[in-house]
């Protein structure tokens, strides 16, 4: 059968650059099986696939899709989802309630001649454990006087746990460089997908940050985390006030990204989106 199929970079206003994504349409006949197959298929980082809603209040179901397995919740995926349904429906200016194995999250979509931006309220913050900051930064190649004395690693989610890193100097992010024995037990013990490795500077609403996670015996880094950044808003808030944060990733891998968070009852997450090429797939 023969599923419209909209590929996307997310989190930029340039074709090339921030997150990929492959949005699958009309995705109800599809078992979880072929789901997989086809992420992996891909290589991206996710792939989405919508179905119908099942839940009452939701415009559509996003099923998100990593090469390993289904993911309860991403943020690139589910404001590059948003989009690609916004184009397939002919909406210029609408607001979906989305579904995700995480809840239900409204998400604001403008549809421009060439950009597109959405902008997505997270679920609810989490507040998990902090985590020793000299293990997990030896895990990323780091040591203990890159840490924040006042900025401890915390597990936080806003639908989906990961753990936030903070570092004392922007220079640390260059010199990261994990190591997938250390980094995949913390991560698992923790109960989380990724380490999000971030230096803030609160006083000019801005940070710059890495995101790495394990594949197959292997780290792998993202160049733009939705998911991580809604916690490091979460966390950027409890920790120092700061309302609004303008996180630049994907900067070493030649993935330039832009997200724009900010702090309230629910994090706000938004950022832009290009369509690289729509086409079918049959699956």
């Amino acid at each position: 059968m023969a599923h419209a199929l909209t590929w996307l970079d997310v989190f930029t206003d340039r074709p090339l650059s921030g997150n990929g994504l492959a949005v699958v349409h009309d995705a109800d006949p599809l078992g979880d099986d072929t789901m997989l197959a086809f992420a992996r298929e891909t290589r991206l980082s996710e792939t989405s696939f919508v179905q119908s809603a099942s839940e009452r209040g939701a415009d559509y179901r996003n099923r998100i899709w990593m090469m390993q397995g289904e993911l309860p919740f991403a943020g690139h995926p589910s404001l590059g989802t948003a989009v690609a349904v916004a184009r397939a429906r002919g909406d210029r200016e609408v607001t979906y309630t989305q579904q995700t194995g995480a809840g239900l999250q409204p998400i604001e979509v403008e549809v421009g001649d060439r950009v597109a931006r959405a902008s997505m309220l997270q679920e609810p913050s989490s507040f998990g454990d902090e985590v020793d900051a000299e293990v997990v930064l030896q895990a990323l190649g780091l040591d203990a006087g890159d840490a924040v004395p006042d900025l401890p690693p915390q597990v936080v989610g806003t639908g989906l746990a990961q753990i936030v890193v903070p570092v004392g100097q922007a220079a640390a992010l260059d010199r990261a460089a994990p190591d997938a024995a250390s980094l995949r037990p913390l991560l698992a013990g923790a109960g989380c997908v990724c380490a999000y490795l971030a230096f803030i500077d609160a006083d000019r609403e801005a940070a710059s940050a890495r995101s790495f996670f394990v594949d197959a015996g292997a780290v792998v880094e993202d160049p733009a985390t939705g998911s991580a950044a809604g916690p490091l808003m979460a966390y950027a808030s409890a920790r120092t006030g700061a309302t609004r944060l303008a996180i630049d990733q994907g900067v070493a891998m030649g993935r330039a990204s832009r997200l724009l968070c900010e702090a309230g009852e629910r994090v706000r997450v938004t950022g832009d989106a290009v369509v690289v090429f729509e086409s079918t797939v049959d699956l």
